[in-house]
């Protein structure tokens, strides 16, 4: 018996993962215009920007559609 594989492009794929591909992508100066948000604006870090994304739903929502649509792109 097989598993269905899922349809989710987010499956499997960590927030770190994301974070830290968004800054490879756009730079942390790119990605806080895309996404105004202080822990991409102001002394940005991965682990910072972790942090707020965990607490914030509405923000990591953002930055999980950024994504998709950077890999749509590409």
């Amino acid at each position: 018996m097989t598993t269905p594989k899922s349809n989710d492009p987010l499956h499997g794929i960590t927030l770190e993962k994301i974070v830290t591909r968004l800054a490879e992508e756009y730079g942390w100066a790119g990605l806080g215009e895309r996404i105004p948000i202080r822990c991409f604006q102001y002394d940005p870090s991965v682990k910072s920007s972790l942090t707020f994304l965990r607490k914030t739903p509405w923000a990591r929502k953002k930055v999980e559609e950024l994504y998709v649509q950077t890999l749509a792109r590409l």
